[in-house]
């Protein structure tokens, strides 16, 4: 139905973000908003079309509405996968992974289709963020999106954390947000941007992007930032935008060279 779009991101996208992020046996993966489990579990099944290891992985994803993070611990124990670690409630006020000192629990990969612009967040306590996850400074009210983007960007495991992110088109150019985007850019860790179709989220038309963070970028990638204009990678299904494997693998080759290409 109309809410769709809330629980389900387009598992062609989800499929092109985890081989992006090439997952290997046991990492950790995270989703710190994930509806009903489908990109940690995209994960496992990406490692066993390989034929990998696919047990060791360990999953980890936090989910705001209660009865969503139910069907998410199903929807992993209906997959086989019993290491899973479903924790409800709001990651913005109440991360529910932390390590042993108090401080953000990391990760090797993140996967995250946070909820887009929501004017409903707790802006003056992530101002004064005991995690430290105000990095870059504090989002404006009308739109928590770069809030999430620092909360996994303060997830990322220094060494080999890197992480997919789909985000509204608009991250890009808002004027309000000017300050905290220039403030990511300098971090250098932003690894890719890649411009989407129209028409792979349910119910909505808008354009999105797959945002791409690094945190130990290639030598020969730092101080860069890659942009794949792929707005016409993509094919209609009666209403719907999809993916293609070809649509896939031509980003996919587009991310990995990293080259100019017109």
């Amino acid at each position: 139905g109309h809410t769709a779009q809330e629980f389900y991101t387009n598992r062609t996208l989800v499929h092109l973000m985890t081989l992006m992020l090439e997952p290997q046996p046991g990492e950790s993966v995270y989703d710190p908003t994930c509806g009903t489990g489908g990109m940690l579990i995209s994960t496992v099944a990406e490692l066993k079309r390989q034929g990998e290891e696919w047990r060791s992985i360990r999953l980890y994803g936090q989910e705001l509405n209660y009865g969503t993070s139910a069907i998410a611990r199903m929807n992993l124990f209906l997959h086989g996968i019993t290491d899973g670690h479903i924790a409800h409630g709001d990651t913005l006020t109440r991360p529910a992974f932390l390590n042993s000192r108090g401080g953000l629990e990391m990760f090797d990969v993140v996967l995250a289709n946070p909820p887009y612009s929501i004017k409903a967040w707790n802006r003056e306590a992530f101002a004064k963020d005991p995690y430290g996850r105000n990095l870059w400074g504090v989002p404006p009210q009308n739109a928590a999106d770069y809030s999430f983007i620092q909360h996994i960007a303060k997830s990322l495991d220094p060494k080999t954390g890197r992480a997919a992110i789909l985000l509204p088109h608009g991250i890009l150019h808002r004027v309000a947000e000017a300050s905290v985007r220039r403030a990511m850019i300098e971090s250098d860790l932003v690894e890719a941007v890649i411009g989407l179709a129209h028409g792979l989220f349910y119910n909505s038309g808008m354009e999105a992007i797959v945002l791409v963070l690094n945190a130990h970028k290639p030598t020969e990638r730092r101080r860069r930032v890659l942009f794949v204009d792929a707005k016409n990678e993509y094919y209609r299904s009666g209403v719907q935008s999809f993916l293609s494997d070809a649509h896939q693998g031509r980003m996919l080759d587009a991310y990995r060279r990293f080259a100019d290409e017109p």
